[in-house]
């Protein structure tokens, strides 16, 4: 089910639509940030720990 913005209504319940996508878009930057770290983390630690 996907979530359809409000057309009409007051600038009030815009606003809390808005403020809805930003934070989703934000935790989804900040997790997708955080796997890609890791990611490189991983890569590091395997290089360091391989056998010459």
């Amino acid at each position: 089910m996907t979530d359809i913005p409000p057309q009409k209504g007051t600038a009030a319940d815009r606003e809390k639509w808005k403020e809805k996508g930003v934070a989703l878009r934000a935790f989804f930057y900040i997790f997708g940030t955080h796997l890609f770290a890791g990611f490189i983390w991983l890569l590091f630690y395997l290089g360091r720990h391989a056998q010459k």
